[in-house]
């Protein structure tokens, strides 16, 4: 049996596929590509499908027996499962892509047996490299990152997204989205759950939460903000399940206070 390769190959393949992805992005994004709906407000480009496509060519190559878990083109089938799961969005940020607006990444994480390896996110439009290995550190464009030192809430800038299904439960998110409003300097939404992340952990955001995510949004900003110091949670506080799609991402300093927030808005509703 070969040996398992160094978690610093694994990072390598990661990168490639994140900067190939983002080539593919900038080359379509001067151009004109289709675009389809796949629910009233969640589209999906031909880029979208194409850099999945790459993507799982490239784990194909190097990795044959591995799974790969992606947006467009699902996960493995009901056969049996490899220890090593590549989990990839192709395109984090298609309706910001589709409108032209430059905030939009490619996202790819390793997952083996379970626990999360490496990670890897590249915004083309500002050339940002995010990465991590599980006990590295996080590193944008090679330079170590950190979480911010933001103690309170009123000092801190908060990010989060709606689900695409926003419209279903428009009162409750937007009653939270008020209520953090309230209590923080500023709330942003930016499109990116995956650059929402990456920000928090190079210290530009202080906190994050959101929930209807896929493992696929998240599962590489999510070994980012813990390798720069950070605190992921599930949004009740308890541990964290990367596909159950609720999350709070902060710089530790800040969770508990988060966390109430969202505690005594939901307390408030019953």
């Amino acid at each position: 049996m070969s040996a398992e390769p160094a978690d610093e190959t694994y990072l390598q393949t990661a990168i490639d596929a994140v900067r190939r992805a983002g080539e593919i992005q900038r080359q379509a994004s001067r151009g004109t590509f289709e675009i389809r709906k796949k629910g009233i407000i969640d589209l999906v480009t031909e880029v979208d499908v194409t850099v999945e496509k790459m993507v799982r060519a490239l784990i194909a190559e190097r990795y044959p027996g591995h799974d790969v878990l992606g947006e467009e083109l699902g996960g493995p089938g009901d056969g049996e499962r490899s220890r090593h799961c590549w989990i990839c969005d192709p395109l984090d940020g298609t309706t910001n892509f589709a409108h032209g607006l430059p905030l939009y990444c490619s996202t790819i994480a390793l997952e083996v047996d379970g626990e999360l390896r490496v990670g890897a996110v590249y915004d083309p439009t500002r050339d940002e490299l995010f990465t991590a290995i599980r006990g590295g550190g996080a590193f944008l464009n090679g330079d170590r990152i950190r979480v911010s030192t933001a103690a309170t809430l009123i000092d801190s800038l908060l990010v989060t997204g709606f689900p695409y299904s926003v419209q279903e439960k428009l009162d409750e998110m937007i009653g939270l989205f008020g209520r953090f409003l309230s209590k923080a300097r500023a709330v942003r939404r930016l499109g990116s759950a995956a650059l929402d992340m990456c920000y928090v952990a190079a210290g530009r955001l202080d906190g994050f939460w959101e929930e209807g995510l896929n493992a696929w949004d998240i599962a590489g900003g999510v070994l980012i903000v813990q390798e720069a110091g950070g605190r992921i949670t599930s949004l009740d506080g308890g541990p964290f399940v990367l596909r159950s799609g609720r999350i709070i991402a902060s710089n530790g300093l800040l969770h508990d206070e988060m966390r109430a927030v969202i505690a005594d808005y939901h307390a408030s509703r019953k």
